[in-house]
């Protein structure tokens, strides 16, 4: 025995190949002992490499920790014997009501299969969260707010589960992309189970996006009806409110008294080229939204029954909206070969209009086209129900923001602009001689 007390370690016979055991099968190379503690090392060569292994039990599954020398192995040996010896001097030193209560402690999680420390951690954490609560008042509450939750599920999980059903319930192409581009950002910011989400993460994320306000409410409510999905489908429960019910669409102001002036819009169609016609005429004397505008085809056109349907996959709303072609919308689209998309390339045609109004140093407002149609339309009709049929939007948004922002005398004025003289010189010549048949026939009649 050295100075370390009852430390001791014993080197086998023949350190190389180790003592040979009954059978034939080499013995331990050393063997560290601390107290009553015992752990061998063993030696294996393999290709002329040496390495040493430390093998002990710990909770019934026997342990070997792999060494390249033998001092290491042996550091790693007395280590292991000292925990061991120190295992061994806890049980011995153990009082018999401590041994009753183990005893009892262990019976009790007979069933459940946990281990006492782990059932102890358990205990502890719900006991620093509880406070000074009853535990078992509190499962009971959670038990009776979540009962219905059938799963917990990963934000994304839901979110493909949704965006999967709506589109076999055939949601509209641009309300699925406008679903799935939020929904998508949102699963990726909140990875875990949807459930544990709360509203100030919420608003917190979205208020750190750099978006338009506009923009902003458009994904919120996207994520409002999100939550009323997983909702309806038991992913929360159904008896409290879901997170981003107490989240408000933030109020856009917005001055919707930025109209073109009849004298303005005569300018910029007098002064475009053939190609820029639809985008100009149908903006601004159909109403049409831009992006719906950039989705139309021809076919939807209807000039004999004077009406463009718009499909609900075209619509912004998804909803089938029919719009009717005034006289002098009609002037400007019957000389056009009406074949393919009305807006054949979106970028180019947009970029060539604010070229234009650039030229004739027009400010150029967003949504002014649509804007200015549906202010000189309640103007002519004197309905905000009927315009907000025709523009697909409520009537309360029409009556709110479009009433007597002009009068009738200047819709009068808008709804007779025409093309002027020599207006069609820039449309192909095929074109252009049929247009000119068109003009005798009419001036025969």
């Amino acid at each position: 025995m050295n100075g370390a007390g009852d430390k001791m370690v014993t080197n086998g016979k023949g350190t190389s190949h180790g003592r040979s055991r009954k059978g034939g099968k080499a013995g331990p190379v050393a063997t560290v002992k601390f107290g009553s503690a015992t752990v061998p090392i063993y030696l294996s060569e393999s290709k002329g490499r040496k390495r040493y292994f430390v093998a002990h039990y710990r909770d019934g599954k026997r342990i070997r920790t792999a060494f390249p020398d033998l001092v290491a192995a042996k550091k790693e040996a007395q280590f292991v014997a000292q925990r061991i010896q120190s295992g061994m001097q806890h049980v011995t030193d153990i009082k018999p009501h401590e041994r009753d209560s183990y005893v009892a402690a262990m019976r009790v999680l007979e069933k459940s299969g946990l281990p006492l420390v782990a059932a102890v951690e358990d205990y502890m954490r719900a006991r620093e969260k509880a406070g000074t609560e009853s535990l078992g008042a509190m499962a009971e509450e959670y038990g009776r707010l979540f009962k219905k939750v059938v799963r917990r599920s990963s934000t994304a999980e839901v979110v493909d589960e949704m965006l999967k059903q709506r589109e076999q319930d055939g949601a509209s192409k641009v309300y699925l992309r406008l679903l799935k581009t939020t929904l998508t950002r949102f699963a990726a910011k909140f990875p875990g189970d949807l459930i544990e989400v709360d509203t100030h993460q919420i608003d917190a994320w979205l208020r750190s996006l750099d978006v338009a306000l506009c923009t902003r409410n458009s994904m919120l409510r996207c994520i409002k009806i999100f939550f009323s999905y997983a909702r309806s489908r038991n992913y929360l429960p159904e008896d409290r409110k879901t997170a981003v019910e107490n989240l408000k669409v933030t109020k856009v102001v917005t001055d919707n008294s930025e109209i073109f002036s009849p004298e303005t819009m005569t300018r910029i169609l007098h002064h475009a080229s053939a190609d820029l016609i639809p985008i100009l005429a149908i903006g601004a004397f159909s109403g049409i939204r831009m992006a719906e505008l950039n989705r139309l085809d021809w076919s939807a056109v209807d000039l004999e029954r004077r009406i463009i349907e718009l499909r609900a996959g075209q619509a912004k709303t998804g909803s089938r909206r029919v719009i009717p072609i005034t006289d002098n919308l009609a002037a400007w689209l019957e000389p056009l070969e009406r074949k393919g998309m009305v807006v054949p390339s979106v970028k180019a045609h947009h970029r060539a209009v604010s070229e234009l109004a650039a030229s004739l140093k027009i400010d150029w407002p967003r949504n002014v086209l649509r804007h200015s149609y549906i202010s000189y339309r309640i103007a002519t009709v004197k309905s905000a129900d009927q315009v907000a049929l025709e523009s697909g939007n409520s009537p309360s948004i029409i009556f709110k923001h479009y009433r007597e922002l002009t009068t009738e005398d200047e819709a009068d004025k808008w709804f007779a602009i025409v093309p002027k003289e020599g207006q069609w010189e820039s449309l192909p010549a095929i074109v252009r001689k049929k247009h000119r048949a068109q003009s005798r026939r009419r001036g025969s009649k």
